[in-house]
């Protein structure tokens, strides 16, 4: 008897960004419904507008309850918020309004993924300055998720392919991030990605450790973190059964991550992992002048529900344009559907 299929709740994002068109644009693919019953989390009136505005063949059916979903391929379930003033919002702009509106979108999908009301929740992106404007004080969805999970560890991973890297600090200044830099941090983050590893099927994951300064500090001349917080901790991370190797300078380990030699990396801070990352998803069409890839998904590792997500930002530039490329989206589904269904990945590694 095969198993139902996992019920995923999708947040529309920034109601004034790209985030409702790449949902729906989604939910149009019958190869999602194929692997699993998704419903938005949004707005349903605003939903039905961007339909439309689409010209998609595509019925939107409002709820108010996840089990009054359809989930059938042609109609697109929203758990209807009712919550955004449609004449109100300024399609492409930073605004208290839109802020509100997509901070309560995540609000509401995790609450329904502690009620055991969904198997796994898929975000759209948000606008971190809109969020703030609308009082909501946090620095984007990795910190909103801990906070009403009561998550206290915890990390983001981005998977590209075979590129996957996780994190030891994220949306902070560099200053801030360079302090953050600490052995009982590096083996909790190395643990992390070693079991999601694990978890997607590699046996024995071999995870690459970043230094912090360049050159990884050069026996000390640039720096002595490498020295005091990250070769201890890599040492540690081997006593727990973790392939971990480095520190390696990030100039060169990120190619042999990228080519598969290692099977996961740790970055040191925010931009040290985002670059490469991006740089290997994100393809822009110089001719159109239009991203023509955008791929990647950034997942939550450490909570108590799933969560993964496109990784990229809101557009706002091309927002209410219709050419937002939804392949991230897809991925991020995807995902999704896989670690549902995965009960070692539902706790994030953590056993």
């Amino acid at each position: 008897m095969s198993k139902p299929k996992p019920v995923i709740g999708i947040t529309m994002g920034d109601p004034a960004s790209i985030g409702p068109e790449i949902a729906v644009k989604a939910l149009s693919e019958k190869s999602v419904y194929d692997s699993c019953n998704p419903v938005i989390i949004g707005d349903a009136g605003f939903v039905e507008l961007i339909v439309k505005q689409l010209n998609l063949n595509l019925r939107v059916n409002a709820v108010s309850n996840v089990n009054d979903s359809m989930f059938k391929h042609g109609i697109a379930d929203v758990y209807d918020l009712a919550n955004l003033e449609i004449n109100s919002l300024r399609i492409g702009e930073v605004s208290k309004l839109a802020g509100d509106a997509s901070f309560k979108y995540v609000k509401k999908v995790i609450e329904l993924a502690l009620e055991s009301r969904l198997d796994a929740t898929v975000t759209g992106p948000i606008n971190k300055e809109s969020i703030n404007l609308a009082g909501h004080k946090f620095s984007g969805h990795t910190e909103i998720y801990a906070h009403f999970t009561n998550t206290k560890k915890y990390a983001m991973l981005l998977v590209e392919g075979n590129f996957r890297v996780i994190h030891v600090s994220t949306h902070v200044s560099l200053r801030r991030a360079c302090e953050l830099v600490k052995k009982e941090r590096i083996v909790e983050v190395t643990e992390l990605i070693s079991d999601a590893c694990k978890n997607f099927g590699i046996e024995n994951p071999r995870i690459a450790v970043a230094g912090l300064n360049p050159h990884s500090g050069d026996g000390g001349l640039f720096g002595n973190e490498e020295e005091f917080e990250i070769i201890p901790a890599i040492k540690e991370a081997r006593s727990r059964g973790v392939v971990a190797e480095g520190p390696i300078p990030a100039d060169t380990m990120f190619t042999k991550v990228s080519s598969g030699f290692y099977d996961g990396c740790v970055a040191m801070y925010h931009d040290q992992g985002h670059i490469p990352f991006k740089l290997k998803g994100f393809q822009w069409d110089s001719e159109k002048q239009q991203m023509k890839s955008v791929s990647g998904v950034n997942i939550t590792l450490g909570l108590p529900i799933i969560r993964t997500s496109v990784d990229h930002g809101t557009a706002l530039e091309i927002a209410g344009k219709g050419v937002a490329s939804h392949q991230a989206m897809l991925l991020a589904i995807e995902y999704a559907v896989k670690m549902s269904k995965n009960i070692n990945i539902k706790i994030s590694g953590i056993q």
